[in-house]
């Protein structure tokens, strides 16, 4: 598991779980790791911290599927301390 801490973070943060499923773990080499971030911050924020952060991150789109405490968000959630976010590949099925 790995911090990743916005520089820009003001004081009032606040701590997210991200888990990265198929496509986006492998491209990442990791499928879970933590996010400190502003108490402010979105689901889209989070996503652009990931981008910018992360070796390869650019990799990730700019707006996955994403799911915050197993339900599905949209990118202008706002998070909260302790919330599980989850970025999903698009699915195929037959």
């Amino acid at each position: 598991m790995s911090l990743i801490a916005d520089p820009r973070t003001p004081r009032a943060s606040i701590t997210i779980e991200c888990r990265l499923f198929a496509r986006y773990a492998e491209l990442l080499g990791r499928d879970q790791l933590t996010l400190t971030l502003p108490e402010t911050a979105t689901v889209g924020e989070a996503i652009a911290t990931l981008r910018s952060r992360l070796e390869q991150g650019d990799l990730l789109p700019a707006a996955p599927l994403a799911a915050v405490n197993l339900e599905h968000s949209q990118l202008d959630r706002q998070l909260r301390d302790g919330d599980e976010l989850a970025l999903l590949p698009p699915l195929a099925g037959g």
